[in-house]
């Protein structure tokens, strides 16, 4: 297996286990090794490659111990430390690996908890961790666009200076991304001031501010919406999906699915919607509302799969598209909701299981 089917095949094993792991030391063995092992290639039972309870007392600070160390060439390279599963993860929880991270002489330190993996350097200060991680991968949730980066922290790959000159613009670029991310949803007057300068003339009043602020909100939706559709186009041959004269147009719907995308980042629940699953939304969304009204039709998005729900019920779900791993799964549902999974490659693929998600519509009327 490659690492993206190792990471799909640890995502599956997270989503069945974690309602089961009450502890720390649970998420450790549940989670945590099999990810050491699994995904980055050490060796766990091995003391010259992976060493748990790893002991290196800092000043005054006398037999505190930092969860494992990664050993590669004879030198301790990968500092981790690990917390409940589903706990958050912030600076405030990773003091002992701030304490270690000097005096063990690594360069990469690591806060999980099991499913969330913060990966951290010294970008800032030499042999001083950096308060900000330059990678975030989520085992769960998992951004594609991410794994040649983690591939470069296994044991095959290992390059230090590679993942170290990498590291500046994945840190940046991410933070980045979340700015723009908060921006979009909820431009600041800085933002609003940079925008309006560029298309009005006069000066930046109170006024002008306050108008201009909504202005720049619905530009940012409109322009989200207008990417979106392009993609849709591309996707489906260049014509927007029209299944009859009641459905509703590609561009409203995009503009549906990507206010909503906007909601969770508003929200912060990690979740992030990808333009390929709302692609595919729109495919199912067409074949099904030629038996009902596309009103009715809604998505739900999750941090394992995005959902395709009759009146927004969860109890009526009509698709899931399982699209974090290298190997995309629609999953469709009988008369007893069972779901069955089937492999495609390419969206047009949906097209194929039209004539099941039409019955599965008419299972719940």
């Amino acid at each position: 297996m490659d690492i993206a089917e190792r990471l799909s095949s640890l995502s599956t094993k997270i989503a069945q286990q974690r309602s089961t792991i009450e502890t720390e030391e649970a998420t450790k063995n549940a989670f945590v090794m099999p990810f050491i092992s699994l995904v980055l290639g050490y060796d766990v039972f091995n003391p010259n490659e992976v060493v748990p309870e790893f002991t290196a007392d800092v000043g005054t600070k006398r037999g505190e111990k930092i969860d494992y160390a990664i050993v590669k060439d004879g030198d301790v390279q990968i500092l981790i430390e690990c917390k409940h599963i589903g706990a958050p993860l912030n600076i405030k929880h990773a003091s002992q690996l701030f304490r270690y991270f000097s005096a063990a002489n690594a360069r990469i330190a690591v806060l999980t908890n099991g499913d969330e993996y913060q990966f951290f350097t010294d970008l800032d200060a030499p042999n001083k961790m950096d308060e900000k991680p330059f990678l975030v991968i989520q085992v769960s949730d998992l951004d594609s666009a991410l794994v040649p980066e983690l591939r470069k922290l296994t044991k095959e790959a290992f390059d230090l200076d590679s993942i170290i000159s990498a590291a500046e613009e994945l840190k940046y670029v991410g933070e980045l991304k979340r700015v723009l991310a908060a921006q979009f949803a909820s431009p600041d007057t800085d933002w609003v001031k940079f925008l309006t300068t560029r298309v009005y003339e006069g000066a930046f009043t109170q006024r002008v501010r306050d108008q201009f602020t909504g202005l720049v909100e619905k530009a940012a939706k409109q322009f989200l919406n207008d990417r979106v559709n392009d993609r849709l186009k591309a996707a489906l041959g260049g014509q927007a999906v029209v299944a009859d004269s009641t459905s509703v147009s590609s561009s409203e719907a995009s503009a549906h699915v990507a206010e909503a995308s906007v909601e969770n980042a508003e929200k912060n629940n990690g979740i992030e919607t990808t333009l390929e699953e709302i692609e595919a939304f729109q495919i199912v969304r067409a074949i099904a509302c030629s038996e009902v009204s596309p009103s009715r039709i809604a998505q739900r998005d999750t941090k394992t799969y995005f959902g395709v729900l009759l009146d927004d019920n969860n109890r009526r779900p009509i698709a899931r598209m399982w699209f974090n791993t290298s190997q995309k799964y629609i999953g469709l549902f009988d008369a007893e909701k069972n779901e069955t999974r089937h492999p495609i490659d390419t969206l047009d693929e949906i097209y194929r299981f039209a004539e099941q998600i039409r019955a599965t519509v008419h299972y719940y009327d």
